[in-house]
């Protein structure tokens, strides 16, 4: 049930640690969420025991505070006894509620700890009201919403609403949609899905243009800021307002506490509240698509920290530097390279004050001269431990019942037939394909492409079982009613079969309708694909970013594998200086193109994945249906030959990368 409509909006805190718990508390939250040490998407914070968490929740109650149990990683099938293990106790510990990415992990609780409540995590991409209402059918009782998102589709999803919906308020900004970045994954194997990200959003990148090459922050997003929109927020009786920051020091979340405390309880002293957050250690602010700063929202100083100085002298284990403001013992310093942005945070525990400059021990190898330095946060006089006394909890499941939560979840059946799949995103390709060749045509065009397209021409209609129309990832509020009568249209037409970005797609379909998943519904464990089984998804494709190791040890091979593909590094709504079309590269001479699809910023390496040259040994596996994926490949027919030519004989693409395949997944 949504809450009370005359209630004021639930303020949210992150707590990444002991100190920022109670920061969390004295500043005023009407909630917390955290983490355990595993399975949460933000696994650089501290974290905690399942003691402390349960400690937390306790105290955290005791003072009419919520509490909710981050859980929001895709599980590796290896995993899975330790994710059940985690759930029983989080059974023990009966927090408010877990917040959850992976269906698997959905599935699990819904049939074996239906006693949980369940939020969708942000990293669910749930970005329109079809989003909203398919996770309320699911039994989720909240929300988070993208971030992405403006102030007429906020209206319009939480005016349809029938379950509680949170939104992020304040922190950091990921410049991908959260739940479909695989930069960082792509790179080393680190992947954001599993709270790993290595930020590449966060590094310099380079262009060559007319005048030269640039070099510049081209994804590096300022920090979301709506505190001048909180009262629009609560006209629109969004139940949670969220405030990111579980990586971040105590002394953040006191001071962002209580200035969002300060203008939620008296609107008159907003201007206050906003002096508060002028120093909250964060970077410069954007109120985002929110507030229509969009044009803006890139930042060229992308280190968080207040900057007060720069490196005077570096020498003989001394790090001397000036400061515009006093400090004290126990404060946090970042040290920053200008030239590279290499950072070094230090914990000033011995300051030195001489002829108005700063003294520290450091390595000078370490900290130069002219390093800009940043005060990235202060001692609080708050508790550092939290009291466990007394706090008992059953670590393990029985074996009897995890053995049969385990055997239940075991795929049944004989490996599939050889079926190959093709993706294009034009269809100039129906040109140059042999559609004999191919099991399934799945289309992947834009919304004018779509418009384009005759469903009555002969060569759709001599094949149209096997054409699969396919849906973006992101569809906005006001663009569902054009991919709901998409799918009428061609339902009418012949064209029966859909593959879906995100399952809540599902609602745009006729009936008699057959859906499928694609590989970003992440089927990661064999729970997940139970949840798709029970919902009806007729195929699935596995994860991009998956790996062999993965595959092998879950029992499911029926999944479609991604051999030929330009995965999505970035997919994002913001739009960036970057020329479209042409290359840029890292620091370290990747290199990488942008694309531009119906208003959507698409980052892809420059060079395609391909493991046509493991086919024997998927197949060995048991694994038989492949896809290849020619979107951002030019039609021509000697494309397509030459990739059917090296999957046929096992031959690797040349220039290829195998992405995660062979290297486990972090």
């Amino acid at each position: 049930m949504k809450r009370n409509e005359i209630q004021a909006p639930e303020l949210l805190l992150p707590v990444g640690n002991i100190e920022s718990f109670y920061a969390a508390l004295d500043g005023g939250a009407d909630a917390i969420y955290l983490g355990l040490k595993n399975f949460n998407a933000r696994n650089r914070a501290m974290n905690f025991t399942p003691w402390q968490v349960a400690a937390m929740v306790k105290e955290a109650r005791n003072r009419g505070v919520k509490s909710y149990i981050t859980l929001n990683t895709v599980i590796r099938n290896f995993e899975m006894g330790d994710l059940i293990h985690t759930l029983f106790q989080l059974q023990q510990i009966k927090p408010d509620a877990v917040i959850v990415q992976d269906y698997g992990v959905q599935f699990i609780i819904r049939k074996y700890f239906p006693k949980l409540t369940v939020h969708a995590s942000t990293q669910m991409a749930i970005h329109n009201s079809d989003g909203v209402e398919y996770a309320r059918l699911k039994g989720i009782k909240r929300v988070v919403l993208a971030r992405e998102l403006t102030l007429p589709e906020l209206k319009r999803i939480t005016s349809k609403s029938k379950i509680e919906t949170e939104l992020f308020i304040h922190g950091a900004l990921c410049y991908s949609f959260s739940g479909m970045c695989l930069f960082s994954s792509y790179l080393g194997g680190a992947s954001a899905n599993r709270g790993l990200c290595t930020q590449p959003c966060r590094r310099i990148y380079s262009q060559k243009k007319e005048k030269g090459k640039e070099e510049k922050y081209f994804f590096s997003l300022k920090d979301n800021q709506l505190i001048d929109h909180l009262a629009e927020l609560r006209d629109l009786k969004i139940d949670s307002l969220k405030v990111e920051g579980r990586l971040k020091p105590g002394e953040y979340v006191h001071r962002v506490a209580k200035a969002y405390r300060l203008a939620l309880d008296d609107p008159n002293q907003k201007e206050d509240a906003k002096s508060l957050l002028n120093n909250d250690l964060g970077r410069e602010k954007t109120s985002y698509f929110l507030g229509k700063e969009v044009n803006n929202a890139i930042t060229q100083a992308a280190t968080t920290g207040i900057l007060i100085g720069k490196v005077i002298k570096s020498a003989d284990g001394k790090i001397t530097f000036n400061s515009t403001i006093s400090l004290e013992n126990g404060c946090r310093l970042r040290f920053r390279n200008p030239q590279n942005d290499k950072q070094v945070d230090v914990k000033a525990d011995q300051l030195l004050f001489e002829n108005g400059n700063y003294t520290i021990e450091g390595d000078p190898k370490e900290i130069k001269k002219t390093y800009e330095v940043y005060l990235a946060g202060n001692k609080l006089k708050l508790p550092q431990k939290i009291n466990t006394d007394g706090i008992q909890i059953r670590e393990h499941e029985s074996t009897e019942k995890l053995k049969n939560i385990l055997n239940g979840l075991k795929m049944k059946g004989n490996s599939p037939k050889r079926e190959l799949f093709i993706r294009i995103d034009s269809l100039k390709w129906l040109e140059f394909l042999r559609l004999e060749d191919f099991t399934g045509i799945i289309l992947q065009l834009t919304t004018t492409e779509w418009e384009y397209l005759s469903a009555h021409s002969e060569v759709i209609q001599k094949n149209k079982e096997k054409f699969f129309v396919e849906f973006p990832k992101f569809i906005p509020e006001g663009k569902l009613g054009f991919y709901r009568e998409l799918a009428s249209t061609l339902f009418c037409a012949g064209i029966h079969s859909f593959f879906l970005s995100h399952l809540s797609q599902k609602l745009l379909l006729p009936n008699g309708a057959t859906a499928s998943s694609n590989e970003n519904v992440y089927i990661f464990n064999d729970a997940a694909i139970r949840f798709l089984k029970e919902d009806g998804i007729r195929q699935y494709i596995y994860p991009q970013e998956n790996d062999i190791a993965n595959m092998g040890k879950g029992t499911d091979r029926n999944g479609i594998v991604p051999v030929y593909f330009y995965p999505h590094l970035f997919y994002s709504r913001m739009p960036v200086e970057l020329e479209k079309e042409t290359l840029f590269t890292d620091r370290n001479g990747e290199k990488f193109r942008k694309h531009v699809r119906d208003g959507i910023t698409i980052i892809t390496p420059a060079n395609p994945v391909s493991v046509t040259q493991y086919r024997e040994k998927l197949e060995r596996f048991g694994c038989n249906r492949f896809l290849i994926d020619l979107s951002f490949v030019e039609p021509s027919k000697e494309n397509i030959q030459s990739i059917l030519a090296d999957l046929r004989n096992g031959n690797t693409v040349k220039d290829s990368t195998i992405f995660n395949f062979k290297r486990e997944l972090k």
